[in-house]
């Protein structure tokens, strides 16, 4: 025997946040990194070709493509050798929803991928990224 009401037939969950998103889970088609950038290191394109495919971009507007433009050229600065820009990357990317925890605080979900054959995924130069952080952190 249960206690307190029995439930209703239809129940629904009525704490549905009203500013919840649930975006598309496949890449979107992004944009060419401007080249009036000036971006030089490749951390700072492969950061350029992350941002720009993913999920998140296919609610952007124009003025996040401005931001996610500051961002790059502060990653490149980084990848430069400048790590007091580190907080900032952080802070900006966060507002994105570059975590998972960072996307549970935005009340942001992602579609179920739709049923079909799994993508490779590709990994752009792993040993490349390996060799600059190496190269970035020990100062050489």
């Amino acid at each position: 025997m249960t206690r307190g009401p029995a439930p209703k037939e239809n129940a629904q969950r009525r704490n549905v946040h009203p500013n919840a998103q649930t975006l598309p889970a496949e890449a979107q088609p992004g944009r060419e990194l401007p080249k009036g950038l000036g971006i030089k290191t490749p951390g700072a394109k492969r950061f350029w070709r992350t941002w720009s495919t993913a999920p998140q971009t296919a609610a952007w507007t124009e003025t996040d493509w401005s931001e996610l433009e500051l961002t790059t050229k502060l990653v490149d600065g980084l990848f430069l050798g400048d790590l007091k820009l580190a907080g900032e990357i952080r802070q900006r990317v966060s507002r994105w929803g570059a975590t998972v925890e960072d996307r549970a605080r935005l009340r942001m979900t992602f579609e179920k991928p739709s049923e079909g054959k799994p993508e490779a995924a590709e990994a752009p130069g792993d040993m490349d990224m390996d060799e600059e952080l190496y190269k970035l952190l020990n100062g050489s």
